[in-house]
């Protein structure tokens, strides 16, 4: 019993303790402390007990056990019955904890008075133990000290130790305070005396500053450790928010802490019941937004600093513009009657208002306008309050005696929002069938909204929920409409959004082709048929207005009674407008053109046309709105632009300046141009095809082959068609090709116009070093006034001075950052720092990378040089770097010896410099000084300063000094320099008498000074390093990092304000369950080919991998297991490979270089002193104190914070798993990380489980454990939407500052980057055309690009779209979007206008881009910034890559039918329309078109070859010598369009790597197969973004962003590509082959393979990419292996729960369920049809049917397919479900057999058939059955109703086995011959060979079977 005891006893002291040392390594801080339930992490206080007694366990266990009872006590207060979720398992837990202790304790009844004595006991002890009035009183003279003696790391011990007693003491304090509350007033007096209670509570006011806090301890204000209290306009923000006389008493029954005093929102917490963390939240935040608006006016001075007014007007019209717009919109009165008459006190009284109602609105918060209602009545509410003497509660929050804005304004709100968005199935219905978050903010943009009334009338319909009819189908009775837009599933959205460009195109198109059919004449025939464009022009308005009426059905009974009239009107007008046009058009054909009619049509045309064109011009040229805006108090011309454009809310006011405007009408000019002159006069466009229809059209006679229906009567008009289809295709999808060209050429010499790619080498960064210091200050540092005039005046040289001390720190800071990261080595890290040029000598030292080996160069010169003095000098200043080291050299050896030497040793020096400047003076140089020794003179310097060099002074290395010396002296006046010493004699008397006495160099001082010390080491390296150090650093990404940053330094960006006065922001990076960091399980981990993480990555990253070795002080060669064995190791190698891959770490690390950055800069501006010494002296502190530096810390927290919203943090912590230790970890490492998470807590009320949810934040506390800063209720679940948007959402609240950069996941960032945030963040106050921008887009470097050639392709094409594309979208263009990270957003812009993403299930699938459509649509503007650059993962296996194209494309498919594509096509002008057309869902359309253009072409083809009508047609030609007519024929167009859509990733390696080097990388890529790669990728978009729009569907996919290099099975492959790629491949090379077997071709061979290679290669990419870029796809072992997987997948016929990973059958039907609503059906249905022309044409081909072409050959061969089918479903019958009938199933299935012989005999007999018709009819019924397949899945509910869904799921598992066959067979025909795997490897892996890493070895792994 006593062992169990003993055991039991260790356990719970493990978990008191929480294994803290443990936690430091990564795990997590738990204990019983850690498993507090979160229904009672409410109370932290329970926490904070059970973390004292953790602490204090070991020290007294009695004292532990009290702690232990007062927690139990506390946890039986909040929850006396335990009905929350694990309550009672820690009540029981904690309840054995103290069992166990009172077992221990000598008997005797618990005694409280004892208890509360012996913790007042151990309250006196352990203050004594731990000194704290003198710990107190220390860290107060540090504080006050630290900064200037550099002792600021003792400084942060001091405060540490300090926080973690006080907060001990205050637990300790707490509970004896609540334990005296039980017993008698009188008993606790006599317990506690009066001086010991006042020491008590001294210590607990001492520990403020461990109140929870986010950045501003607005609770503890007299906070000592936090400089951020002490800046004035931090001060001044508090202050103004101070309670005022002008306020309402607050009740007695109010209280406010005691550490401050009350202010405006207690007022509005009091009135309106806001909860007590969202009131904190938001007090923090406008005291933030106040404090930093006032430094960037100026900083308040005084005693009682002061907000300025125009600090508060800037935070007022910035949180309330949204408002104001709104009133005006609607129209409705401002709350306030005039804003100019609002005081400060005012203004920030209804910012409070605002924010504390954004701040706990939750989901509502996507309704912007529904903010903005909420407010003006909240505000309405509180002027009636303020009129009052004293407050009280709001009547619409109050109900049943409580106040509650949560429960009584937004819970309504939510509780219908969820109810809407529960009716979504998950996605599945139609958007149509449920109100989105769109469709609810949109109902406040009419008056319509104030029936809601105030309080909500929850009785008005807008609040019914939607109810269900028993079969599951919406009731439309009871469904309250959608607003203003319907998001119905078609693509005529793709029509209705840009009706202007279809019918420009169109018109376009028909124009041009009346003029080629008049052979280019305009007479007056061509000018009227040019006139049939007028109704053309009506009948697509009409066409237009119709669609408007039918997109708006199921809002017509929301929308606002304006938006309807305008349908309807637009509707009436069109409808008779084009009768009208047609007829009058129709009868001027008639009567001529000299009738009455032709002339009236001509006037009505021309009036309209131009009536058009001035509505054009006013709407759209930037220079005529303003005329129109005058006019708009007409009303005729309100009428009229009501009539021309929509009037909403957003899209009004998106015109830009009219330079911009004529900038990009130019650009589209010019596109435009050349696409009209490529259609009308190319070969493959109009002109040419007009003589060879007229010809075709006169064919009469034309021999069929087949039974023909249309075209042999009717003008051969399918033949017609076969021929223009392509062409008409082609024509409407070129416009992106010419974009695409454009486009690159013209961000091409944007590029070049902003200096990218000048430095493109380390060749470069050497020979341009010198220019850095300089562009660094003028670029990223703060302008200084004696720089000013150093400049103005032209000393470069005192200005290069002045520079290169205050550049020095940020290099070098840079430099080491490298090391951190291990990308470059100790010895680089000596060669690349910067000495500090702190004036000990009078030049600018250089690092000594550009230094090294220039001194030897220059000896040897010297040496062998003959010409006069000033020839050498000059030869040896043609280098820079060479004329640089020599000086250096030649001061420093002077510095040195003149410092160490004393009396005649430095009189000797002095006199040896005197005679060498005489001899310089007098040009005899050459003469004195024999440079032939001078190698001796450096031995023997060397030798001197490498004793000079050691750590520590001692007489032996002193005396070695001494004689180092005088051997220098002999050599320098025996071998090197022949002196004159006539003119000094007596000075070498006294020289030449302490040598003989030996005393020369006697007094020699040691050098200890650091700046001597550092001087010495520098000369030696100087003087010993005879390597080149050209190619420092050698790693890629060092050298490319340092190549961009040394670039930008050169390019144009704003001005670096001081970090006081920039502006704030914040990174916000959304987090679910991705890697945190690796663990060593992971890392560990092998694959199938016996590879680990671990061993790919030191295999990728060799260098990286020895310089991390070494950074741990480890051998380079040392084995893995060397580093197991230490924690601290393991946790620096999880780093290693965590910072390696795409993981939350990375991304942690580097958002927290901007910190660091700005902690350098503030430090730096903070101790700014023009005076050199003392820049100097700063610049050689930096090195180590920015970081610990105070008040550093606290400017860059006041401007800078990180959150990273970590979902299910809470469930993951309360589940024990890694991520949540791993977050942990995150933040005990960075001081500044938040982590908000959404808690779930799970209690019992009134008998029913509940769950309520809790927006919180958390921050490490210093104990190291997470500390909870806020906790804000939700109204229920905030995931109703995507959840990637709810996530941001719930979060964004806990942000700070005036722009917000989101950031994803799998993103980095640099320090080097960080520096120029300040500059980027300024261009908010640059006007960049019309508007200010509301989001700066930033350059991204995807650094998954080295791994392999797929990444590579996948980097360079992302490159290309994320630099070259977006600059152009930005400029000129106008119509850049938010594409995802590192966008930077005007964090209030976009918070009062919905947020950062929008989050309606589905249609906002694609969320990111959302955000800068609402931006755009509100009159935000969108830049592009290129200076700077932040890091991006991106997918690098080819499946990720596809998944991940497929969620884009599918979004892409769903933002075709959402409201903001409408808008933005209707609202923008033409030519920006264009712009955002063939930019957004325009390039997918393209894409789609490109693939179908094949398609066409090749129906084409194959129409004329079953047809016959080819084979007659091309014989006539032949006779008629018709050369157009055969070009027409035989055109081929997809190689013509590939070949332009390269030209911006070429031009992009041009401008950024060079000429030679963007040729040899474009060539290198094509013998890697990039071309194969994008055209699957084409395939990809196609098939997804196809689906999206016919279907639905589209969804979020996890794409996983691990490393690849493990072998994909061939049945894996086969699942995710067979309906994308396989059977449309297949569907191709069946078209091309029946095409090679029944196409004529004159051309022969040759013809047709130039007609069809194109084709060729894109259906065999299809089909084998995804086995070509596969990781061992053709070793023969894995082929082996696959076969094996693929079969037993195939026919295992699965069942209930089974995954389509493990059965053929599961996949089949999951792969079916996109086809699911009637329309769908039908769809599926029409697109099968073409399968049955295969059947109908090859059937009349066949030797059988004897040339005849009757409709009873195709019937006969219906009947020989239905036989086959009967023939298939006797061999498809299950021998075990007829069990008892085997003998009778055996009879039936060979007389079936023996049936189809005796037939197949016969027919051979008694018809033509042979051999060639047996293949010929594989060709017919392979496609029919296909057909008749996908007709019957798109109906399975009948099929299956008709019993006959078996035998379909078998013909599809045989059409599957076929299909898999096909492409099985030649990867194992290939895998037979070995080289071609060697190939495939190199193919795959090439970017490593070519640095020399060894894949070969990877993908054998460490496995010991690999050689087998």
């Amino acid at each position: 019993m006593s062992r169990a005891e003993a055991n039991w006893e260790r356990l719970v002291r493990a978990a008191l303790r929480g294994e803290r040392l443990a936690g430091t390594y990564g795990h997590p801080v738990t204990g019983i402390a850690g498993n507090v339930p979160s229904c009672l992490r409410n109370n932290v206080h329970i926490e904070e007990v059970l973390r004292a007694a953790d602490e204090i366990q070991d020290e007294d266990p009695t004292v532990a056990r009290i702690l232990c009872e007062h927690a139990y006590t506390l946890a039986q207060n909040l929850d006396p019955n335990s009905e929350g979720r694990g309550v009672l398992q820690f009540k029981t837990g904690l309840m054995s904890v103290i069992r166990q202790k009172l077992a221990k304790r000598e008997g005797g009844a618990i005694d409280r008075s004892g208890d509360i004595a012996k913790l007042q006991e151990f309250y006196k002890l352990y203050r004594e133990k731990h000194k704290v009035d003198e710990l107190i009183e220390d860290e107060m003279k540090l504080r006050e000290s630290a900064v200037f003696s550099g002792n600021l790391g003792e400084l942060e011990r001091k405060t540490l130790k300090r926080k973690k007693v006080l907060a001990t003491l205050k637990v300790l304090w707490s509970v004896i305070e609540d334990m005296t509350k039980d017993i008698s007033p009188e008993d606790a007096k006599n317990l506690i005396s009066e001086e010991m209670k006042k020491v008590m509570q001294k210590d607990a006011e001492r520990t403020e500053d461990v109140v929870p806090y986010n950045i501003i301890p607005l609770d503890a204000l007299s906070s000592t450790t936090n400089a951020i209290v002490t800046f004035p306009e931090v001060r001044a923000a508090i202050s103004i928010l101070q309670y005022h006389r002008d306020l309402p008493r607050l009740p007695g029954t109010f209280s406010v802490p005691d550490a401050r005093n009350s202010d405006m929102l207690d007022l509005l917490q009091y009135v309106f019941g806001f909860q007590e963390g969202n009131v904190k939240n938001q007090r923090e935040h406008i005291v933030h937004l106040l404090a930093n608006e006032q430094s960037r006016v100026g900083k308040p001075s005084g005693n009682e600093p002061k907000i300025d007014g125009g600090a508060v007007d800037a935070v007022f019209n910035k949180a309330l513009d949204n408002y104001i717009k709104w009133c005006s919109y609607l129209p409705y009165h401002l709350i306030w009657t005039n804003t100019d008459s609002l005081t400060k006190e005012k203004k920030l009284l209804y910012v409070c208002l605002y924010y504390l109602m954004w701040g706990e609105a939750a989901n509502v918060r996507f309704l912007p306008e529904g903010l903005c209602y909420i407010f003006h009545h909240l505000a309405g509410e509180l002027e009636d309050i303020l009129r009052k003497q004293t407050a009280e509660p709001a009547e619409s929050c109050s109900s049943n005696g409580s106040v509650s804005f949560l429960e009584n304004v937004i819970s309504p709100l939510y509780d219908i929002i969820a109810a809407e968005a529960a009716n979504n199935k998950n996605g599945r219905a139609p958007h149509s069938a449920w109100r989105n978050y769109d469709d609810f903010n949109e109902f406040f943009w009419s008056l319509k909204c104030f029936q809601l009334g105030w309080p909500w009338k929850l009785e008005n319909q807008f609040f019914s929920k939607p109810s269900k009819k028993d079969k599951g189908l919406l009731d439309r009775n009871h469904h309250y409409g959608k607003t203003s837009f319907v998001e119905h599933r078609t693509f005529l959205h793709l029509y209705h959004s840009f009706h202007r460009l279809w019918m420009f195109l169109i018109m376009m198109f028909q124009g041009l082709t009346i003029i080629a059919f008049n052979n280019g004449r305009f007479d007056m025939k061509t000018v009227l048929q040019l006139l049939s464009l007028g109704p053309t022009y009506v009948a697509m308005k009409f066409i237009e207005s119709l669609l408007d009426i039918l997109m708006m059905y199921g809002a017509y009974s929301t929308s606002r009674g304006s938006a309807i009239t305008r349908v309807l009107w637009r509707f009436c007008w069109f409808t008779v407008a084009s009768l009208t046009i047609c007829y009058l058009y129709v009868k001027a054909l008639q009567d001529g053109t000299q009738s009455a009619t032709f002339k009236i049509y001509v006037f009505i045309i021309g009036a309209y046309a131009g009536v058009q064109i001035i509505m054009s011009l006013l709407t759209s040229v930037p220079c005529c709105r303003g005329l129109t805006e005058a006019c708009y108090r007409w009303s005729a011309v309100r009428l009229i632009k009501w009539m021309h454009q929509e009037n909403n809310y957003v899209g009004r006011g998106m015109h830009e300046s009219p330079l911009d405007y004529v900038k990009y009408v130019a650009f589209w000019i010019v596109i435009l141009g050349a696409k009209f002159s490529f259609t009308y006069f190319l070969q493959v466009k109009i002109k040419p095809l007009v003589k060879p229809t007229r010809t075709i059209i006169s064919f009469r006679g034309l021999q069929y082959a087949w039974h023909d229906f249309v075209s042999k009567n009717n003008h051969n008009a399918i033949t017609i068609l076969s021929l223009w289809a392509p062409v008409v295709s082609i024509y409407l999808l070129d416009i992106h090709v010419f974009y695409t060209v454009m486009s690159a050429i013209y961000g091409f010499l944007l590029g070049a116009r902003d200096r990218l790619g000048e430095i493109r080498s380390v060749e470069a960064v050497h020979r341009f070093f010198e220019k850095f210091p300089r562009a660094f200050m003028d670029k990223l540092h703060v302008a200084i006034p004696k720089r000013q005039q150093l400049l103005s005046s032209g000393q470069d040289a005192e200005l290069d001075k002045f520079d290169a001390p205050r550049f020095a720190p940020f290099w070098n800071e840079i430099v080491r950052n490298l090391r951190e990261e291990d990308y470059i080595s100790n010895a680089e890290l000596e060669l690349l720092l910067m000495p500090k040029n702190d004036g000990i000598l009078r030049i600018v030292q250089w690092p000594l990378f550009l230094l090294a080996s220039k001194v030897f160069v220059a000896k040897d010169i010297a040496a062998d040089f003959k010409d006069p003095q000033e020839e050498l000098w000059s030869r040896i200043s043609k280098d820079e770097y060479m004329q640089y080291a020599v000086v250096e050299c030649f001061y420093s050896i002077y510095h040195i010896l003149t410092s160490i030497l004393e009396k005649e040793g430095r009189l000797w020096v002095e006199k040896i410099y005197g005679g060498i400047h005489e001899s310089i003076s007098k040009n005899n140089i050459q003469k004195d000084l024999h440079f032939k020794n001078m190698h001796i003179v450096i031995a023997k310097l060397v030798a001197v300063l490498g004793i000079l060099r050691s750590t520590t002074e001692s007489s032996d290395l002193k005396k070695g000094a001494v004689n180092a010396i005088q051997d220098l002296y002999e050599v320098v006046h025996h071998e090197v320099f022949s002196i004159d010493i006539s003119g000094c004699l007596d000075d070498w008397d006294q020289i030449n008498r302490a040598r003989a006495e030996g005393r020369l160099f006697n007094n020699l001082k040691w050098p200890n000074d650091p700046g001597l010390k550092n001087l010495i080491k520098r000369l030696y390296s100087l003087l010993t390093i005879k390597e080149s150090a050209a190619n420092v650093p050698k790693n890629l990404e060092a050298r490319r990092r340092l190549q961009f940053f040394t670039n930008s330094l050169f390019m144009r960006m704003p001005v670096a304000r001081p970090v006081s006065e920039m502006f704030s922001f914040s990174v916000f990076t959304p987090y679910y369950s991705e890697i945190v960091l690796y663990s060593m399980a992971e890392l560990q981990k092998k694959n199938e080919d016996g590879i680990t993480t671990l061993f790919y990555l030191q295999k990728i990253y060799p260098d990286e991998w020895k310089n991390f070795l070494t950074r741990i002080n480890r051998d380079e060669n040392a084995a893995d297991s060397e580093l197991f064995g230490n924690p601290s190791d393991i946790l620096e190698l999880r780093l290693w490979a965590s910072y390696r891959g795409q993981t939350l770490a990375r991304t942690v690390r580097g958002m927290m270089y901007y910190r660091k950055a700005l902690m350098l800069q503030s430090y730096l501006e903070r101790m700014q002193s023009e005076d050199l010494e003392s820049t100097f002296a700063l610049a050689g502190s930096a090195d180590t104190h920015f970081e610990l530096s105070p008040e550093a810390r606290a400017q860059a927290d006041l401007k800078f914070t990180y959150v990273v919203t970590c979902q299910i943090y809470g469930k993951q912590k309360g589940e024990g798993k890694p991520e949540a230790a791993d977050i942990a970890l995150l933040m005990q490492r960075n001081e500044a990380l938040r982590v908000a998470y959404i808690d779930e807590v799970e209690s019992v009320k009134n008998g029913k489980p509940s769950t309520e949810y809790f927006s919180k934040l958390v921050k490490a506390d210093i104990h190291g454990k997470d500390k909870e800063i806020y906790s804000i209720k939700l109204p229920g679940n905030p995931k109703l939407g995507e959840g990637k948007p709810e996530n941001q959402n719930h979060a964004i609240i806990f942000t700070r500052g005036n722009a917000v950069q989101t950031i994803d996941m799998n993103q980095d960032n640099y320090f080097e980057e960080a520096l120029k945030m300040r500059n980027l963040l300024e261009e908010f106050s640059l006007k960049r055309g019309k508007h200010h921008p509301s989001i700066l887009g930033v350059r991204e470097h995807v650094f998954t690009g080295s791994v392999s050639s797929l990444a590579s392709f996948m980097s360079n094409q992302e490159t290309s779209f994320v630099t070259l594309g977006q600059r152009v979208l930005a400029n000129p263009l106008k119509v850049r979007m938010h594409y995802g990270h590192p966008d930077v957003f005007d964090r209030i812009f976009h918070i009062t206008r919905g947020g950062i993403s929008k989050a309606s299930r589905s249609i906002n699938i694609s969320e990111d881009i959302y955000a800068g459509f609402n931006s755009t649509l509100r009159q935000g503007s969108i830049t592009h910034h290129e200076y700077i650059q932040v890091g991006k993962g991106r997918d690098v296996g080819l499946n990720q890559i596809a998944v991940f194209e497929g969620k884009v494309a599918g979004g892409n498919g769903e933002q075709v039918l959402s409201r903001d594509i409408y808008r933005l096509g209707q609202l923008f002008d033409f030519f920006r329309m264009l712009s955002f057309y063939v930019t957004t869902v325009g390039f997918y359309f393209c894409t789609m078109l490109t693939v179908l253009t094949v398609y066409i072409f090749l129906y084409g083809k194959t129409y004329l070859a079953l047809s016959g009508v080819g084979e007659s047609i091309q014989n006539r030609a032949d006779i008629l010598q018709n050369t157009a007519l055969n070009a027409a024929l035989n055109t081929q167009f997809l190689f013509q369009i590939g070949v332009f859509t390269a030209v911006p990733m070429i031009l992009g390696f041009i401008l950024e790597s060079g000429v030679l080097s963007a040729f040899v990388q474009f060539i290198t890529m094509q013998f890697q197969l990039c071309s194969v790669f994008f055209t699957f990728s084409l395939g990809t978009r196609t098939h997804y973004f196809g689906r999206a729009l016919l279907h639905g569907g589209a969804k979020y996919r996890a794409t996983g962003r691990g490393f690849v290099v493990r072998h994909i099975k061939f049945a894996e492959n086969y699942r995710l590509y067979s309906r994308s790629h396989f059977v449309k491949g297949m569907e191709v090379a069946f078209l091309l082959v029946i095409f090679l077997a029944y196409g004529f071709n004159n051309g022969g061979a040759v013809g047709y393979i130039l007609l069809s290679i194109s084709s060729w290669f894109m259906a065999l990419s299809w089909l084998f990419a995804p086995y070509l870029f596969n990781p061992s796809g053709f070793e023969w072992q894995k082929i082996v292996e696959d076969f094996r997987d693929w079969t037993n997948w195939l026919f295992y016929r699965g069942g209930i729960g089974v995954k389509g990973e493990e059965s053929w059958e599961a996949w089949w039907e999951e792969e079916l369920q996109h086809i699911y609503t009637i329309r769908g059906r039908i769809l599926e249905t029409i697109l099968s049809l073409r399968f049955f022309i295969f059947q109908y044409g090859v059937v009349y081909h066949m030797n059988a049917s004897n040339g005849s072409t009757a409709l009873l050959v195709y019937w006969i061969s219906w009947a020989v397919l239905g036989g086959l089918l009967v023939l298939l479903l006797v061999f498809g019958l299950n021998p075990k479900a007829m069990v008892h009938f085997q003998l009778f199933l055996r009879l039936v299935k060979s007389i079936a057999l023996l049936m189809v012989l005796a037939g197949l005999i016969m027919a051979v007999v008694f018809t033509k058939l042979s051999i060639y018709d047996v293949f010929a009819s594989i060709l017919a019924f392979v496609p029919t059955g296909w057909g008749i397949l996908s007709i019957a899945v798109a109906w399975k509910p009948i099929v299956k109703k008709l019993g006959l869904w078996k035998t379909i799921r078998s013909l599809a598992r045989l059409y599957d086995a076929g299909m898999g066959m096909i492409i099985f067979v030649p990867i194992a025909i290939c895998s037979w011959f070995p080289f071609i795997s060697t190939f495939q490897t190199r193919l795959l892996f090439n970017q490593a060979f070519s640095r020399g890493l060894e894949i070969s070895l990877i993908l054998a792994g460490n496995n010991p079977n690999a050689g087998m």
